[in-house]
């Protein structure tokens, strides 16, 4: 059984830093895809940003300036370094993962229509 669970949000003010984290258990072999989704009150849920293979992706691009992803195969962790929070981060943050063959199908996408989802952890952030 496939099991995400999310950990390490809080309540900071602008310009901190945190970190999340994300264990993921349940899958047979490790070609999964894997990323970082968040949710402000009346919007919809968001992709942040995933590991696809090698590669880290940002949505928009521009949190690579502040948010960095990173993967840990050996524990099958996946984290979240979050620098320089801002007002408008203020979300509920989740991971999702989903089974792939390829690291070239690792989508938003994908993650969203098809991918199992932790129970989330809540980042607020005052100016």
């Amino acid at each position: 059984q496939v099991q995400l669970v999310e950990s390490g949000g809080g309540s900071v003010q602008a310009g901190a830093a945190l970190r999340l984290s994300c264990a993921v258990s349940g899958y047979s072999s490790r070609r999964y895809c894997v990323g970082w989704f968040r949710q402000s009150p009346g919007n919809e849920r968001e992709p942040v940003a995933l590991r696809a293979g090698n590669d880290a992706l940002y949505y928009p691009d521009s949190l690579r300036d502040r948010f960095s992803v990173s993967r840990d195969p050996t524990n099958d962790s996946l984290y979240l370094q979050m620098d320089n929070l801002k007002p408008e981060d203020n979300a509920m943050y989740y991971c999702a993962a989903v089974a792939v063959d390829y690291a070239a199908w690792c989508k938003p996408e994908r993650l969203r229509d098809l991918g199992r989802w932790g129970q989330g952890t809540q980042v607020t952030v005052s100016s």
